[in-house]
């Protein structure tokens, strides 16, 4: 590990429990920083609600005013998601109904990508509508760094992810992490080798850096703006806080095949800044007479910057 990674872990690695509420709560009221909170969803109906009454209870009260905005965004979802979310307090925005002259693509990255433009916080906590037995200091905790130090920027959390079904004890999740971005991010960029959680779904920013950078549709996005965040503002603006343990639903293997297509893509542009030459991924399933390959396209398409679009720029000059 490099010495100036071993020195940031020393000096950006926080747990939640550093920053008490009051403290976050005095350091937003004397900054006069608004914060939005953001939950894309897609078919999420079990665990959303739950999650949303969890802020609005915890941080949204008048006696805890600490998120001001709280938005579900649904990208398509087919249950209850929308209605779920509602009735527990969120806002809810469906993916089609933003920039609608552009039309949608499939993707978590899209959804978050969108969110700059309905959402009006200084700064935006992302979260994944999947939690269970979710805490609030998912949000205090990666908010606390930006609302009480004005050189940190981009915030992730990191976790223990219990693998709960079809593990040995105490084994952890985070298969792709560990298999492809772990090493892509140590082989290529390591000033974030100290990332416990790289492409982990809970990370806050200022809306003045994630408008500056462009946001990869799918499956990259996480890797792509941590990397680009490295880039555009440098390791000491970034940030990790520890809030304990990410419960959620895991995934089969070739979805997180499909998950580590889509990463490596990703890194691949931004090494080369050029295209794969053949951006699809055979996988096989066993039929009735052998193994049948089914071949899906990666994710090849990336959002520019939000402060490019001039739908954004009329609003914010409003």
């Amino acid at each position: 590990m490099l010495e100036e990674v071993e020195r940031w872990l020393s000096s950006r690695s926080w747990s939640a429990a550093d920053r008490p509420l009051e403290q976050l709560l005095e350091a937003k009221r004397q900054a006069g920083r608004t914060v939005s909170v953001v939950l894309p969803a897609l078919d999420e109906e079990a665990t959303v609600g739950a999650i949303v009454a969890a802020i609005r209870a915890e941080l949204m009260s008048g006696a805890v005013p600490l998120v001001d905005e709280l938005v579900v965004l649904d990208s398509g979802s087919t249950d209850r998601t929308a209605e779920v979310a509602a009735a527990a307090g969120a806002r809810v925005v469906h993916r089609d109904t933003v920039l609608p002259r552009l039309p949608a693509l499939p993707g978590k990255g899209e959804v978050l990508w969108r969110s700059l433009l309905v959402t009006t916080g200084d700064i935006i906590c992302f979260v994944d509508a999947d939690l269970r037995e979710f805490s609030a200091t998912f949000v205090s905790g990666i908010v606390g760094p930006l609302l009480t130090d004005p050189d940190v920027h981009f915030v992730k959390a990191m976790y223990d992810r219990p693998l709960e079904t079809g593990g040995r004890p105490g084994e952890q999740g985070g298969r792709v992490t560990e298999l492809v971005a772990r090493p892509l991010l140590n082989l290529h960029w390591p000033q974030l080798a100290g990332f416990v959680q790289p492409l982990g779904g809970e990370y806050a920013a200022r809306r003045s850096l994630l408008e500056r950078l462009p946001f990869p549709v799918g499956y990259g996005v996480e890797l792509g703006l941590l990397v680009d965040a490295l880039h555009t503002v440098g390791l000491d603006a970034l940030a990790q806080v520890d809030v304990g343990v990410r419960r959620h639903r895991h995934q089969g293997g070739q979805a997180l095949g499909r998950m580590a297509a889509a990463i490596y893509r990703t890194a691949q542009l931004r090494l080369a800044r050029g295209h794969l030459v053949r951006p699809r991924l055979t996988q096989f399933d066993r039929g009735e007479e052998g193994f049948v390959p089914r071949t899906t396209d990666v994710d090849t398409e990336e959002r520019p910057p939000m402060a490019e679009i001039p739908e954004y720029a009329a609003r914010r000059a409003a």
